[in-house]
């Protein structure tokens, strides 16, 4: 485990450029994940492939993905360009019938959204569950939506407009007495808090890496459960997606019966390895001790803010609904839109980076992010 009062800045030299709190939105990638696209680039200009170890190199990255979200194996890992990828596998994968439905909570981020939309022209219904007027999506009102219909429950694990983290067990074990699959949205949590895919019941996962996970942006993971691979039809069929793939010569149709079936051509070498770097400097650090570093940041940054005289949209109290995020309100007499625009636009002038996000103020540092720096926004906070 790393000492997280260690000084962090030779990993991540932004912070010697600004104050970045916009790890929901797209994250500066480590100095061990950017020498290795570096490291990529110059075997590609100097050598091609020989000798490289790409490939081999990609395995060990799908290894340390699979410790990092608690998989059986990484035989259950498939690389992914994004988290639609990953979620529209499960969507177009799956046989449905009219009748069917999928129950998802009603402020979804649109990529776990259209993919489900989509299977209307199938007669497949969507049943939405509201967030609560406190930021919640309640995990019962979730549990009750469930009928002896419901093919799937697609949630995010941290919803990226209220930092709301909801408890998935019991979902997953209301979803699968029903006969359905609990497939999650896991941007917003792995690589910031403890996920356990077994422990909580997860089906199915995806997540892109160019958020908590540190990495660049087109290089993620699908999670599925091993014992459901063979009931997913691969969306996109290539020469990767069947055994025995390089015998080139001798078509098999066969798909691998793993998460393997996923992949159905070459993988983005140099987007891989470059998120197995900050996996691999995640997993050192310990995903523990990052979610208590990221829970004392936003802590500070949520008592420095009420003095201020602004409103905690995100669910506190109960530690348990925690995530990286936290959502704010301005004081009214700088609320709205326009006025949070302005805020957001300010602070950047004076290198601090937030976000908008549907009308609010998003706060997101990592673990590596500093107290001080905190301070300095809240300083700087109108």
């Amino acid at each position: 485990m790393t000492d997280m009062h260690k000084d962090f800045s030779d990993t991540f030299p932004i912070l010697q450029e600004m104050v970045f709190l916009n790890h929901a939105g797209v994250a500066p990638i480590s100095r061990p994940a950017a020498a290795a696209l570096r490291r990529f680039a110059d075997q590609a200009e100097s050598i091609a492939y020989v000798d490289a170890g790409w490939y081999k190199r990609a395995v060990e990255v799908k290894r340390a993905a699979a410790r990092l979200i608690n998989a059986e194996s990484s035989r259950e890992i498939a690389f992914i360009p994004n988290t639609s990828s990953g979620l529209s596998l499960v969507a177009n994968g799956l046989d449905f019938e009219p009748g069917d439905n999928i129950v998802i909570p009603n402020v979804e981020y649109p990529a776990n959204r259209y993919p489900w939309e989509n299977l209307k022209r199938l007669g497949v219904e969507l049943i939405e569950v509201k967030q609560g007027a406190d930021g919640r999506i309640h995990a019962e009102d979730v549990c009750d939506a469930i009928t002896n219909r419901t093919r799937v429950v697609s949630i995010s694990h941290v919803q990226f407009a209220s930092g709301h983290r909801i408890d998935l067990r019991p979902i997953s074990e209301m979803v699968h007495m029903a006969g359905g699959y609990l497939c999650v949205d896991a941007i917003q949590s792995v690589g910031v808090l403890p996920v356990d895919v077994q422990a909580m019941g997860i089906d199915f996962l995806s997540a892109d890496g160019h958020k908590w996970m540190l990495g660049p942006e087109g290089a993620g993971i699908f999670y599925c459960r091993e014992e459901l691979c063979r009931l997913v039809r691969p969306s996109v069929v290539g020469w990767m997606n069947m055994v025995d793939a390089e015998n080139y010569g001798d078509y098999r149709f066969e798909f691998q019966p793993d998460a393997r079936r996923f992949e159905p051509g070459s993988w983005n070498l140099p987007g891989i390895h470059s998120l197995g770097a900050s996996i691999d400097l995640l997993l050192e650090v310990g995903i523990e001790h990052v979610w208590q570093r990221v829970d004392a940041l936003t802590s500070r940054f949520c008592e420095g803010a009420v003095e201020k005289g602004y409103e905690i949209f995100s669910p506190r109290d109960d530690p348990d609904e925690r995530s990286g995020i936290v959502i704010v309100n301005a004081p009214e007499r700088l609320g709205g839109v326009d006025n949070h625009r302005k805020i957001v636009n300010e602070l950047e002038k004076q290198r601090i980076v937030i976000a908008l996000r549907e009308g609010r103020l998003r706060v997101s540092p990592h673990f590596y992010n500093t107290l001080e720096q905190i301070d300095k926004l809240i300083a700087a906070l109108p």
